[in-house]
């Protein structure tokens, strides 16, 4: 019974790691107004080695429609500025010797659109991994059964596992509307 406990812990456990991964894939698909993480997972050539944006320079965000990177040596303005321009982010930094300045566009329909797409797709991975999760679950209660486990446990709990599964797909729905709304919020 104790076993079966600690799975359906873990299973819990495994869900939240899915709606926290999906949170923070979110955050990178920008909505229109500036954010530092936007530039999360951007990558600069720090001598010689791939480096997060975040441990060479210091993301700012003066106003709405504006990105700040102030580098901590100058000497690697050229590097940000050509690690934003090989990124697939779609933006034009703009150096002034000092600071790396990126003007964020308004979003096009078009891309808020393609912007809703990709929200959509990313929560269903989450979706995906919940689900798998579930199988996982639902196959270690199954070898635990064969093990000489009570059958009326093993059945409750993978009643439990399903009703965790609908709650965390019903979480992932919930913030993908959100961003749905905040994506297409002109």
């Amino acid at each position: 019974m104790e076993e079966i406990q600690l799975y359906l812990e873990d299973a819990q456990a495994s869900m939240d790691k899915a709606v926290n991964h999906l949170n923070s894939e979110f955050l990178k698909i920008r909505a229109g107004k500036a954010m530092p993480t936007m530039l999360d997972g951007l990558f600069v050539q720090y001598y010689g080695a791939p480096t997060p944006l975040s441990q060479v320079a210091s993301v700012t965000t003066p106003d709405a429609r504006t990105l700040l990177i102030k580098p901590w040596e100058k000497s690697s303005i050229g590097e940000i500025e050509k690690a934003i321009r090989n990124s697939n982010l779609g933006f034009n930094p703009q150096n002034d010797g000092e600071t790396v300045r990126i003007n964020i566009p308004a979003l096009t329909e078009e891309r808020r659109k393609d912007l809703v797409k990709q929200s959509k797709n990313e929560s269903e991975n989450s979706k995906v991994r919940v689900r798998t999760i579930r199988k996982e679950t639902n196959e270690e209660l199954k070898k635990l059964l064969k093990d000489g486990a009570a059958e009326d446990a093993i059945k409750d709990a993978e009643v439990k596992v399903q009703k965790l599964t609908d709650a965390f797909i019903v979480k992932i729905e919930e913030l993908l509307a959100k961003k749905e709304v905040e994506i297409m919020t002109v």
